[in-house]
């Protein structure tokens, strides 16, 4: 399927949806899913990469670092790395971690919306550094692959 057919499913199935129905938090597949890729942040292990991300062209990313859309999955490990990855991993300097978890199932289609914090538990909420994130799965291979991820940045206010 096309990069535009997908598009055009997915909107098709939103739109058939009717009106936005409040979540009840979310399911347990994505609770599942954001755990898998904080590991990977946790781990900094470049071989989680090619266990989380769809394998090929079409994975897309967007990340709060580097501006521009990153296509491929090639780019999306050499943008891992350029985060200090490593094959096999290595110890985390500074905690990653996700609140506000909540999560739509399209069937063949899941998004997972959630706020990342990047730094150390202990300190305030406005020292770190945070913001919104959107996560959209898709079934391959008989399981969820990220298919796209979209970062934002908070800014960083001390009071």
């Amino acid at each position: 399927m096309s990069r535009n057919s997908f598009l055009a499913s997915f909107l098709a199935t939103v739109a058939l949806a009717g009106a936005p129905v409040a979540s009840a938090g979310p399911s347990a597949e994505a609770e599942r899913l954001v755990a898998s890729w904080v590991a990977l942040w946790t781990s900094y292990d470049l071989d989680r990469v090619n266990r989380l991300f769809l394998q090929d062209s079409r994975v897309t990313y967007f990340s709060s670092e580097k501006e521009g859309l990153i296509r491929g999955i090639e780019n999306v490990r050499e943008h891992h790395r350029g985060f200090g990855f490593v094959p096999g991993g290595k110890k985390a300097e500074r905690e990653l971690w996700v609140e506000q978890v909540d999560s739509d199932d399209f069937d063949d289609t899941l998004v997972v919306t959630a706020i990342w914090y990047f730094g150390d538990r202990k300190k305030p909420a406005a020292e770190n550094q945070r913001g919104p994130m959107t996560m959209v799965y898709v079934h391959a291979g008989g399981e969820y692959r990220i298919a796209h991820l979209h970062f934002g940045n908070y800014e960083n206010r001390v009071e």
